[in-house]
């Protein structure tokens, strides 16, 4: 009996030595399936610029703390490789993206969502909104006047330029603009935006062009290049001053700084006008959560929707202070979180 007694308690012995062992191996496959591999984020041509260094330094400095994972930026050239890189989850953050560009990402993999959105003045959604301009030369302007305003009327037969096919505000918004205005017109009833992206002696313009950023648009009016530019107010707001005129308002004129940076340093000085302006949508910041735990998407969210952000001039900058952030820091403006149906309006434009 003692004989079982013994063998008893040296297999209960051996028993917990191996459970012990085995839980010493689940604490360290636990440990060992840590995430550290760095999160990156993909920019778009916009910010890629030279002039937005610290602010995409900054963006990734608050995900590392968010975090504790190192972070890599993906810089581009291209809307799709942006596009692209979030949807395949090359990029884990898509970074101060259009509306356009998201929907795209997300139709590919609907997985994509939005991180948070740049609110308004008023620190809100309810005018979380920039413009979509069409502008033509200060020396062109008459061309383009009709009464005491402007139209985009002559603007057919013209050589314009357009951002990228992926920008909301420098093609979705102004080519579903142009299409409305024109289809009351028996000559271009049926227009369509597949008439918008190819010019020649019969299309509706003369010559298209992609300036694939929105300074690169912006340029392409500047330099001669065209004679009608699509382009945002937020992206050429560092290199341009308000000279006449009202912010945003058909007829306004602005003009490119004595310091612009390129590629507007060949240009300053230069003036151009508003003809057609439109209110779109704020673009989101999104993520692929491929590389992202639950966790850790909402600590990302609490630091940038926190005041300290709010206040941080590398996102919101003060345009009196000599500092370069991506928005104007004028009232309450901050991030926000926002649910991916708020983007429904641009799904629904033509």
């Amino acid at each position: 009996m003692q004989k079982y007694s013994v063998l008893i308690a040296t297999a209960a012995l051996l028993l917990v030595t191996v459970i012990g062992l085995a839980g010493c191996d689940a604490a360290d496959t636990a440990s060992s399936t840590t995430n550290t591999k760095p999160i990156t984020v993909v920019w778009y041509p916009n910010e890629s610029a030279n002039d937005y260094e610290g602010s995409r330094n900054e963006f990734g400095r608050l995900i590392e703390e968010a975090t504790g994972r190192k972070v890599e930026h993906k810089l581009t050239t291209d809307y799709t490789i942006a596009i692209e890189s979030l949807a395949s989850g090359a990029a884990d953050i898509g970074a101060v993206m259009g509306a356009v560009g998201y929907i795209e990402a997300k139709n590919k993999n609907s997985r994509v969502d939005v991180l948070f959105v740049n609110s308004g003045v008023s620190g809100t959604l309810d005018d979380a909104i920039y413009y979509s301009w069409l502008c033509v030369n200060v020396g062109d302007a008459d061309k383009y006047k009709e009464g005491d305003g402007y139209s985009i009327t002559n603007v057919a037969g013209k050589r314009m330029s357009f951002v990228s096919n992926s920008s909301t505000s420098g093609f979705k918004v102004p080519t579903a603009s142009i299409i409305d205005h024109f289809k009351k017109t028996p000559q271009w009833a049926n227009l369509s935006v597949d008439d918008l992206v190819e010019g020649g002696s019969k299309a509706f313009f003369s010559q298209v062009l992609f300036g694939g950023s929105h300074q690169g648009s912006a340029f392409n009016l500047l330099s001669g290049k065209a004679d009608v530019a699509a382009f945002c107010d937020t992206e050429v707001d560092i290199y341009t001053d308000l000279k006449e005129g009202e912010e945003n308002k058909v007829g306004s004129v602005y003009n490119v700084k004595n310091d612009a940076t390129a590629p507007f340093n060949t240009v300053r000085g230069k003036e151009f006008v508003i003809i057609a302006s439109t209110p779109v949508l704020n673009g989101p910041n999104a993520y692929n959560p491929q590389n992202l735990s639950a966790e850790e998407i909402k600590k990302i969210r609490d630091i940038f929707t926190s005041e300290a952000t709010a206040n941080n001039e590398h996102f919101f900058y003060n345009p009196d202070s000599g500092n370069v952030g991506f928005y104007k820091k004028t009232n309450n403006e901050c991030y926000l979180q926002v649910n991916d149906s708020w983007f429904n309006p641009i799904r629904e434009m033509n």
